[in-house]
Formats: C-alpha cells, structure tokens, sequence
C-alpha cells in the first residue's frame, strides 16, 4: 500500500511541475524593474504557433525550368523546396511551409515555390533569408566563342558566349575554405554526390581544353580551363576574393545553393486565420470540454471518476509540455489531433472502469476487482492504441502538407501519452486509496450511473 501512495504522490508531484512548467514559459516575464520601458521577454519554450494561429508572411515565388529537362523538373522542384526549407530552418523560423506547385493554366504552367514563415512579419526579412541563398551553375563557353577577344566577349550576352550544362547547385554536397598552397589565395573547394561527381568527370572528359565558367547567382565569378577529366566529384573556385568573402560563400553554399532561379511574385503579409479572438475561444471551448468530461466521470462513475478526471488533468499537462519540449508546431489541425487524443484517453479509462465492474459482480474483492479490471481492459486499449499509433504514423510519413503532419504528429503524441495516463496513473491513484469495499459507502463510490445499483462483493 505503501508503495502505491508513494507512487500516487510522485505521480501528482510530476504534474504539478509540469503544469507550472506549461504556464511560467507561456507568461512573459519583465526583465526590468528601473521604470524604463523594456518588452516583456518570452521563454524560448512557449508554444510555437501555426500561420493559421499567428501572422506571418507568404510569399510566391516562379522557378525558372526552362533549362531542363521536364524529366528533371520534378526532381529540381523537389531540391529547391528542401534546400529553402533548410535555409529559413537555419534562421530560426518555426515550422515553415514550403511546398511547390504548377501555375496551371491562368499560370502558363509554371512551376512556382510558396513560402510561408510564421511570426515573420517583416517582408524584407523574410525575402532576405531566401534571397541569400545563391544560385550556382557551371557553364560551357561556346567553341566559336573562344575565339574572340575581351572586347567582342563584352559586347555579346552570356547566353550568348557560354552554354548551359546540367550541372548545377542541385548536386552540391558541401563546400569548404581552402588556400592555394602557393599564391595563398583562399580559394571554395566543392564537393559533389555522386550523381554530380559522374556529371563532372563525363563534362571534363568531353570538354578537354574548353573554357568551363562558374556562375553564381548570373555572374561568372571563375572561367577556368579543363586540362584533363576531373574524377572524384570535386571543383575548385578562385575568384579573387578576401578570406572573408569566401567565407560567406562557404557559408551559404553549404546552406543550400538553389538548382534553378526563382522570381519573387507577389508577397503579403498575413494575419492570423482563427486570429487573437478565435483562438481565445478555442481555448475556452476546451476548458469548457474538459471541465464537462470530467463532471460527466465524477457523475457516473463516483470516486473512479474522480481520479479519472485528475489523470486526465496528468495526461493534458504532459501533452502540453511536450509540446513545448520537442517543440511542435501547433495548428488548428493540430489542436484538433490533440482533442481527439483526448476523447481516447477518456475512452480508456471508462473501459477499465466496466471492466472493473463486472468483477465486482462476480464478488471478487475490490482490490481483486481493480485490478482485474485494468488486466482485462489492457488487450483492448493496448490493441486500440497501437492501431491508431500506426495510423498516425502512416499519415506523417505520407503526408504532402505540413498541415497533416502537425495533426499525425500531434495525435501520436496524445496516444502514447493517453496510453501511459490511463494504465500507470489511474492505477496508482485508485490503489494509493486502500478501499477495502467493506460498506455501504464504498459499494457507493465504486457503483456506477445516477441510480445506486446493489453491488454485492466479496469482503
């Protein structure tokens, strides 16, 4: 018996951390108290909110395939989604949506980049950290153009003198600084995968004596000559610039160089979908709903419903930490995941409670009766678990929009917890009492439903 309070009262501990965790990191706190006027600071832990949830900007931009492939557009778009995801990521914007789409026929077909960055209200902002990101390719000069002189290669466009290659930042692994070991001129030695390294060698190899340029974001920035195949994937750039120049370019190469160049569209600055008062009222709603469920518990069920109700209170406070803690993205999906997580959690306990029911009914002993009840109750809340487990599961990796991962995110989040809440916190709590069921009382508080039924266990 011991025990069992000794693990009730840790367990009620636990919560009442957490949910002070949940509620400090969420409240602003002021960092002066000289009179001046200073913003609040808020914790790096509260909760990060959706663009549905919060303004933001939304930006569109229009990728130029042009030069490709249309076997290789689908590739290309799916390179230059990632490689802005993983740019906005690096500076800090949560969660942002980056998906592609085709224009259609009002859009000529082409192919376009949306962005959307939650809390970035600042469009300048939120182009630069797009804009950054530079744009690298390698390019053939012209056989005929070779020929010419400075004065004849500058009046003529550079389409003109040098021709496009399929090798392009799309296939960049990595870059890094080096320094010429006899000019010691810093210099950015790239490296390619491998699907950029047999590009490379087979470019070289068919190119020997050929001017090969490097372009970055339109400018030829090294128009070396090919002397020999160039085998194991790697390149190097000597354009003349300072150590921290080429610092820079190491930095945002290795951030990400787009495989095709991208026009900004159209920008806008967008509030909130649910806005300030809609999510104010979601939050009551669920406050109202939990409140209700647990009257409900404590109604029907009595004293089980009583405890119910506070793991119930456990499992909202662990997922609200949680929450925080890996962080999660909250949407209006996302809140619906979780109501959802929460109805299922309820469902488990009231499973456990008529399980514990029909043995009483039998005439077990009411310690015998609870904790039969839970054993016979675990196949099917363990079953029933698992099977929305693996559904959540196939939905996040499945899933083409950030919008339906955060809900599968979320809602695996909630079973795990409701699964934890319902089997070890109800439990402990109910066996922390030490009811022996000798009584009226106690047939009371264990019975069920708004009329006493007899409930004849043995004592």
């Amino acid at each position: 018996m011991l025990k069992y309070r000794l693990g009730a009262a840790s367990i009620l501990a636990l919560a009442a951390l957490v949910g002070f965790f949940v509620y400090r990191t969420e409240t602003p706190r002021e960092v002066s108290d000289t009179g001046t006027t200073t913003p609040p600071v808020v914790s790096s832990y509260a909760f990060k909110l959706g663009l549905d949830l919060k303004s933001g900007s939304h930006l569109v931009y229009r990728a130029d395939t042009s030069a490709l492939s249309q076997s290789d557009v689908t590739g290309a778009m799916e390179s230059l989604r990632e490689v802005i995801e993983r740019r906005v990521n690096l500076f800090g914007v949560s969660e942002p949506i980056v998906q592609t789409e085709e224009g259609g026929v009002l859009g000529g077909g082409e192919e376009r980049l949306i962005v959307e960055l939650p809390g970035v209200t600042d469009l300048e902002e939120a182009k630069a950290l797009i804009g950054k990101t530079p744009l690298l390719e390698f390019k053939l000069m012209r056989p005929a153009m070779e020929k010419l002189s400075e004065e004849e290669l500058g009046a003529k466009t550079v389409d003109e003198v040098f021709a496009s290659t399929q090798l392009t930042g799309r296939f960049l692994e990595k870059s890094q600084l080096v320094f010429d070991q006899t000019t010691g001129e810093p210099q950015v030695l790239l490296t390619f995968n491998t699907e950029g390294s047999d590009l490379f060698a087979a470019m070289t190899k068919e190119n020997i004596g050929h001017v090969l340029a490097i372009f970055l974001d339109g400018v030829p920035i090294s128009t070396p000559v090919i002397r020999q195949e160039i085998t194991g994937g790697k390149a190097t750039i000597s354009g003349g610039f300072n150590p921290a120049e080429a610092r820079d370019l190491v930095r945002n190469l290795n951030y990400g160089a787009l495989p095709v160049p991208i026009t900004l569209l159209s920008t806008q600055t967008v509030g909130a979908t649910l806005g300030d008062e809609s999510t104010a009222a979601g939050v009551s709603a669920g406050i109202w709903s939990f409140a209700i469920i647990a009257l409900f518990l404590m109604l029907w069920y009595r004293l089980p419903g009583l405890l119910a109700s506070i793991a119930l209170a456990v499992y909202v406070a662990l997922n609200l930490a949680l929450f925080k803690l890996i962080p999660v993205t909250l949407t209006a999906a996302g809140i619906a995941g979780f109501i959802l997580s929460l109805g299922m959690a309820v469902d488990a306990n009231i499973l456990i409670f008529e399980r514990m029911k029909e043995e009483l009914r039998k005439g077990r002993v009411l310690s015998d009766a609870i904790q039969e009840g839970f054993h016979r109750a675990w196949t099917s809340i363990r079953d029933s678990n698992i099977s929305s487990i693996i559904t959540a599961v196939i939905l996040y990796y499945f899933a083409s929009t950030p919008v339906i991962k955060g809900f599968a995110l979320v809602f695996f989040i909630g079973v795990v917890t409701s699964m934890f809440t319902a089997i070890t916190a109800s439990r402990t709590l109910l066996k922390a009492l030490g009811v022996s069921g000798a009584g009226k009382v106690s047939r009371f508080l264990f019975n069920s439903g708004f009329i006493n039924k007899t409930l004849k266990p043995k004592l």
